[in-house]
């Protein structure tokens, strides 16, 4: 399942969709500005809400929850590095490598890949495409990507 996200909507604060392969809705984005913390609403086409993402405040290094249906499956860590930022997905087991800058980045299980990220030129503009490998995984991973780039976007706004 490949999904795409607009490059100038990636961000927070805003509601964007995210789209499949032939262009057309499949989620819809909402974030909240004005709370303690980040926070990420999922829809469906159907306006019903399938994750949320939320940021724990009070923590020594970024940390963000995932829940889907309802149930919290994740907690996204960065990790202290000296160079480049590494996360963790607790909960699911899943690492995060690569370059997460340029949206050019895979998550994995074990040797298993979940999902890849990385720029694709579509019609409608700059876009980044999420590679899912198992449609079960998708909603998760769409929730998991949303969250690390509401991480990466928090630690551009604090530079």
């Amino acid at each position: 399942m490949k999904l795409y996200i607009k490059q100038k909507v990636f961000s927070i604060g805003a509601k964007f969709s995210v789209k499949d392969e032939a262009g057309n809705d499949r989620y819809f984005v909402e974030g909240e500005i004005l709370t303690l913390g980040r926070k990420l609403h999922i829809y469906d086409i159907n306006n019903s809400e399938v994750a949320f993402v939320r940021q724990k405040l009070l923590t020594f290094m970024p940390k963000f929850t995932v829940e889907v249906g309802g149930e919290e499956v994740a907690e996204i860590v960065k990790q202290l590095t000296l160079f480049k930022p590494k996360y963790y997905v607790d909960g699911l087991g899943w690492d995060v490598d690569g370059d997460l800058f340029s949206h050019d980045y895979v998550i994995t299980s074990g040797n298993d890949e979940i999902v890849s990220i990385h720029k694709a030129w579509m019609s409608w503009g700059d876009t980044y495409e999420l590679d899912i490998s198992d449609d079960t995984d998708e909603i998760t991973a769409l929730a998991v990507v949303l969250a690390i780039d509401t991480v990466l976007d928090n630690a551009n706004s604090n530079d």
